[in-house]
C-alpha cells in the first residue's frame, strides 16, 4: 500500500498517544496509507505537559517520556520549523483570535495542505479541516 493521505497532529493527540491506547492503535493502523505529521513544537509542547500528566494519574515520568519519543520515532513526522516557518503570516492570520500559540500547528497543515487532529477547540474556525477523536477513523479510513 501508498500512503494517499495526510494529517497533523496537534500536541494533545500526541499526549492521548502516550496516556492512552486508542490513538496509539489509530497510529500502528494506519500507517501504511497515511502520513502523521507534527511541527517541531508540539513536540515540545508534549514533553512540557508530560510531568503533570504523569503525577496525576500517578504514572512513571520517564516511561512516559519514553512512550513519547517511542511514538513519534515509530508513527509521526516531525516537522521542522525552518519547514512550516514560511506559513507563519498566514497561519498567525488564521489563529490568532483563538491561540496565537498554535500557530505552528496551522502551518503545518498549510506546508503539506493535510488537515489536523486536535481536541483543542482554537481550531475550529480558522478555514482549517480539523478532526477530533471520535470522528477521525472516518477521516483514516476512507479512501
Amino acid at each position: 500500500m501508498s500512503l494517499q493521505k495526510s494529517l497533523v497532529l496537534d500536541a494533545n493527540i500526541l499526549l492521548r498517544a502516550v496516556f492512552g491506547t486508542r490513538v496509539v492503535h489509530l497510529l500502528a493502523s494506519y500507517r501504511e496509507t497515511v502520513a502523521f505529521y507534527a511541527p517541531d513544537r508540539c513536540m515540545e509542547e508534549a514533553a512540557r505537559n508530560l510531568r503533570a500528566i504523569a503525577q496525576r494519574r500517578s504514572l512513571d515520568l520517564n516511561q512516559a517520556a519514553a512512550d513519547l519519543n517511542r511514538i513519534v520515532e515509530c508513527f509521526v513526522n516531525l516537522v521542522d520549523r525552518s519547514l512550516y516557518e514560511e506559513f507563519e503570516d498566514r497561519a498567525r492570520a488564521r489563529i490568532a483570535s483563538r491561540d496565537p500559540d498554535d500557530w505552528p500547528v496551522v502551518a503545518t497543515a498549510l506546508l503539506i495542505d493535510a488537515p489536523i487532529w486536535t481536541e483543542d477547540q482554537d481550531f475550529f474556525g480558522t478555514g482549517m479541516a480539523t478532526w477530533t477523536s471520535n470522528k477521525i477513523e472516518l477521516y483514516l479510513r476512507d479512501p
